[in-house]
């Protein structure tokens, strides 16, 4: 037994972060198909993809953009493709790519944190971003900004790498990784300036002006789809981001809001993702004993972390991080963990619209690794090691449960599917015409299936395009997902546009209810 522990000891770590994988592949793939999103955004991306395999129409831009009205680059689109057509056309394929991602975050996470600092730091920050629940809720659906954490927590071990194991030709794929995180998200915007002054502190040589070169040249391979767009087109997103940014309608400096975003972005960092702390609608409702326990736990991580951080850089403690001979200081590690918080935390500071949870995916790594680095340092005698332990082990706890499908799943993709069916089967085979009355959703999710079953709606254009209205058809079909569905005069332009029409048969089906209108007839009763 004692040679066998002998043997097995060496292999810890590996066996530790194999469990860990293993957990996160558990908490990311099952039943994903049940429990992923499926509404409008993600049929719209799907009759992309659609279109490119079955159609081979492929395209050189990306969705809209949450505000502002540009768009994203199209690579979102690309890592989809091949996942799509895998599963035959199934939605649940583009879920399957963001959980593979989120897996392979998690591996990032723990290189970050063995790299930087120690093996225990890597598995702790590992094991906690793991099994953390919002970060599991991002990792389980399609959608573009899903993929940020792990581009974004790529860029900083490429920078660490880069500079203190004297790889500077990593400074290419630190530009590719740019290049395709700018076309998942405009807010990876925030990682540059990170980037940036990391090199200028470690990086300001001769030696490393050709590297610099290759790092531009990693960009424009990586943006090198949303950028052969905008030089055809004449740069029309890049001069919207531009007035969007000169304009100062979402973004500008306003004191107030400004130290009240730093504030409340740094807290719901750590909040949100190491302590599952409730969104402030739940929040208000928990007894004051756990609110007040939240509160003290985030506010001493936040604070330790930062005095730790800076206590390395100004070394007043020892130096933590592992170097080797003529690398630079102990206290490289700190300061990149640093830029890595305060930077997009200052810039969030200018955002003048709302700030979602998901923003945070640009630094979703941070803080696990920072409260890992904590933990580390009261570790200083057995004592403190059981207490850490007994930290970690109660966080794993908190955050188990509260796994997002601990719950019976909402099966949005399944509604939908069954859903369009009925309403496909209604058309008799015959061409139609197609609209959805709903409160805050699109049809594109409907929409979806109904091509994919090789009979699409017919869009109604407008006179000037079809004056003979060609592209009105005698039938509409109508899902309506309002409680109230009054069909007749209202104005949504696919109802108008069919004209004066007349309901020719309505079927309640789960939540929705299915109309077809036809063109009206007059009075048949007399």
């Amino acid at each position: 037994m004692t040679k066998l522990i002998q043997r097995i000891t060496p292999h810890l770590p590996v066996i530790a972060l194999c469990v860990i994988l293993l957990l996160g592949a558990y908490l990311r793939l099952y039943r994903i198909s049940e429990y992923m999103t499926f509404l409008g955004d993600e049929g719209r991306d799907m009759l992309v993809i659609k279109h490119m395999i079955v159609d081979h129409k492929f395209t050189l831009l990306g969705p809209t953009a949450s505000v502002g009205g540009f768009f994203l680059g199209p690579v979102y689109y690309y890592f989809m493709l091949p996942f799509v057509w895998i599963s035959g056309l199934n939605p649940a394929g583009a879920a399957v790519m963001v959980a593979l991602f989120g897996i392979a975050t998690i591996y990032v996470v723990y290189r970050l944190g063995r790299d930087v600092c120690d093996e225990w730091v890597g598995l702790t920050a590992a094991s906690l971003y793991c099994v953390s629940p919002l970060v599991i809720a991002y990792s389980r659906s399609s959608w573009n900004p899903n993929l940020v954490p792990f581009f974004s927590t790529l860029v900083i071990l490429l920078c660490w790498h880069a500079v203190v194991n004297h790889k500077p030709k990593l400074l290419f794929w630190i530009g590719v990784s740019l290049g395709v995180g700018l076309q998942l998200h405009y807010l990876f915007l925030f990682m540059f300036p990170v980037v940036a002054v990391w090199f200028l502190i470690y990086g300001h040589e001769k030696k490393w002006l050709g590297y610099y070169l290759l790092g531009i040249a990693g960009f424009v391979i990586g943006y090198g789809p949303f950028l052969a767009f905008e030089l055809r087109h004449g740069f029309p997103n890049t001069i919207s981001i531009f007035n969007f940014l000169r304009e100062g309608e979402g973004t500008g400096l306003v004191p107030a809001m400004f130290w009240k975003n730093v504030s409340d972005v740094t807290y719901r960092l750590f909040g949100r993702l190491v302590f599952r702390l409730p969104p402030p609608e739940q929040l208000v409702n928990a007894p004051a004993v756990f609110a007040s326990a939240w509160d003290i736990g985030i506010k001493f991580t936040i604070f330790a972390s930062l005095g730790l951080l800076v206590g390395y850089i100004a070394k007043i403690l020892p130096g933590e991080t592992k170097t080797k001979k003529n690398d630079p200081s102990p206290v490289a590690g700190a300061l990149l963990f640093l830029l890595w918080l305060v930077i997009p935390v200052v810039l969030f500071g200018f955002y003048k619209k709302g700030i979602y949870d998901y923003y945070f995916g640009l630094f979703f790594a941070l803080p696990f690794l920072l409260f890992a680095i904590v933990l580390r340092s009261i570790r200083v005698h057995w004592l403190g090691k059981a207490a850490a332990m007994a930290v970690v082990i109660g966080l794993l706890y908190l955050n188990w449960e509260g796994r997002p499908f601990k719950f019976i799943p909402n099966n949005q993709l399944g509604q939908a599917q069954m859903i369009a069916k009925a309403a496909y089967e209604k058309t008799n085979g015959k061409p139609y015409n197609f609209a959805l009355l709903t409160g805050g959703n699109s049809d594109h999710a409907y929409r979806y299936f109904f091509e994919i079953w090789g009979n699409a709606p017919v869009p109604i254009e407008n006179a000037q395009i079809d004056p003979e209205r060609k592209s009105v058809t005698d039938q509409l079909i109508i899902i309506c997902e309002q409680a109230e569905c009054k069909p007749l005069g209202h104005p949504l332009w696919e109802v108008a546009g069919f004209g004066r029409a007349q309901i020719d048969g309505e079927w309640q089906v789960s939540f929705v209810k299915i109309m077809r209108l036809v063109h009206y007839k007059g009075d048949t009763s007399k």
